[in-house]
């Protein structure tokens, strides 16, 4: 069972102002030079365009996937696998800027885990009640609080 990440407009535009500033920061050499070689502006446009595209896939590609054993969190290239038998509790969580967190919105859930880094994950399902219930099912001596 797969699920995706909500997306709210908060993190859009705080997402959008990231992507800006470092445009910005990328080709402000632009401004002060009045040739510019193309190797140059390949150089620029590179040290713009992977970043940028490693933070826009990272973000708009979260997936929250149900395995057998565990519970797969991926967001670009980073994952984490969370057996849920390690899963302790999960609570209601509005902080998107602290801990460990694979999210893309501000209304999200951090999952306590044994083995978690940082011991917890905050994580945004775009359906939040029928991804708690699927995990009740899968890890039913959890504490659960909102």
């Amino acid at each position: 069972m797969v699920f995706r990440s909500k997306i709210d407009i908060f993190f859009v535009n705080f997402i959008m102002i990231v992507i800006l500033l470092l445009a910005l920061a990328s080709f402000w050499p632009l401004f002060f030079f009045n040739k510019i070689d193309l190797f140059v502006f390949l150089l620029l446009s590179s040290t713009f365009l992977i970043p940028a595209g490693v933070i826009l896939w990272s973000v708009f590609s979260i997936k929250y996937v149900y395995y057998q054993d565990f519970l797969l969190v991926q967001g670009g290239a980073f994952k984490s696998r969370i057996l849920y038998e390690d899963i302790t509790k999960i609570t209601s969580s509005n902080n998107i800027f602290s801990g460990y967190r694979i999210l893309s919105a501000r209304d999200a859930i951090e999952i306590y885990s044994k083995q978690a880094f940082w011991g917890s994950v905050t994580i945004s399902p775009m359906s939040k009640e029928e991804f708690i219930s699927e995990l009740k099912k899968r890890c039913p001596n959890m504490n659960i609080r909102e």
